[in-house]
């Protein structure tokens, strides 16, 4: 076999066992970050002694094609010592939705609410604490 060929070949064939594994990561990468990246009640990673005071807590309201979405965190709001920094709404797809900052100078409870129109599907909240990381929750429409 000529060199050209075998180096051709030993390329393609590299390349070739990449791909399933590059798939397969794919559709793993939220197990794989859960505990690590973002937290969760199932995975609470190095935090597990603060799920409760950190993992939002999601309430939805359906009327009239219009959906209200609560996110509320049990956590308070110490000043800039520790706080909630913000609430972040996502799509079952991890789209960004809406978003709510908070001011620990001015708001007393991290407490947000999202409107959407005519959406269905499971929709991601994600509450950011200054030392405790991000921590996700799920919920249906």
């Amino acid at each position: 076999m000529e060199r050209r060929n075998f180096i051709g070949l030993s390329i393609a064939g590299i390349s070739a066992g990449l791909i399933p594994s590059t798939s397969a990561f794919a559709k793993n990468k939220e197990k794989n970050m859960a505990g690590g990246v973002f937290y969760t009640k199932q995975n609470p990673g190095r935090w597990s002694k603060k799920i409760a005071g950190h993992l939002p807590n999601i309430s939805i309201e359906n009327s009239n094609g219009k959906v209200t979405v609560q996110v509320v965190t049990a956590h308070g709001m110490d000043g800039y010592t520790h706080y909630i920094v913000k609430h972040v709404l996502l799509d079952e797809d991890y789209n960004f939705l809406d978003e709510k900052m908070f001011d620990p100078t001015k708001d007393k409870a991290p407490i947000s609410t999202f409107e959407l129109k005519n959406y269905k599907g499971k929709v991601y909240a994600l509450s950011m604490c200054n030392k405790h990381d991000v921590w996700i929750n799920e919920a249906m429409i």
